[in-house]
């Protein structure tokens, strides 16, 4: 590699090689919530505690509730690994974790901290994190390697 293109790499990336972590983030993810959801589904123990988890969170219609959002979770988290409708599955995920943040995490993080120490401990919640890399998954498309990209340009819609 030419020094003038390993500076430019270092300071600006290397484009050619983003199709990989787009990948690598959709599929891990997707590996993670279909994991999670598929557990809260058809584990009893752990469908015991979701439904504990929303009921004490005060969420209408808790028993309702389990099953959804740990459906939720399992769809999304197999599309996303298939790559299929990849958007729509990040974006139904940020409301997910919107809503846990809400009624769960939050909750959990102690009172009376200063401003940078609560902000630090709001970033350290792991559903924070997945809303940004989900933000970032819808920003920066499914990526070439996807069912999603197929459809788009056998509909005749070309990267912008």
């Amino acid at each position: 590699m030419k020094p003038y293109a390993l500076i430019r790499s270092v300071l600006l990336g290397n484009r050619s090689w983003e199709q990989f972590p787009i990948l690598l983030a959709r599929v891990s993810l997707g590996m993670f919530f279909g994991i999670s959801g598929g557990n809260k589904l058809f584990v009893t123990s752990r469908t015991r505690q979701m439904y504990e988890t929303l009921a004490g969170a005060g969420i209408p219609f808790p028993y309702f509730m389990t099953y959804f959002v740990s459906s939720v979770e399992f769809i999304s988290g197999c599309l996303l690994i298939i790559r299929l409708l990849s958007s729509l599955c990040c974006a139904a995920l940020i409301i997910q974790m919107i809503v846990a943040i809400m009624t769960v995490q939050l909750a959990t993080i102690p009172t009376g901290l200063s401003f940078l120490d609560w902000l630090d401990d709001f970033l350290y919640l792991p559903e924070t994190m997945y809303i940004i890399i989900l933000i970032w998954l819808i920003c920066s498309g499914p990526g070439r390697v996807s069912f999603d990209y197929r459809i788009a340009r056998a509909l005749g819609y070309q990267d912008g």
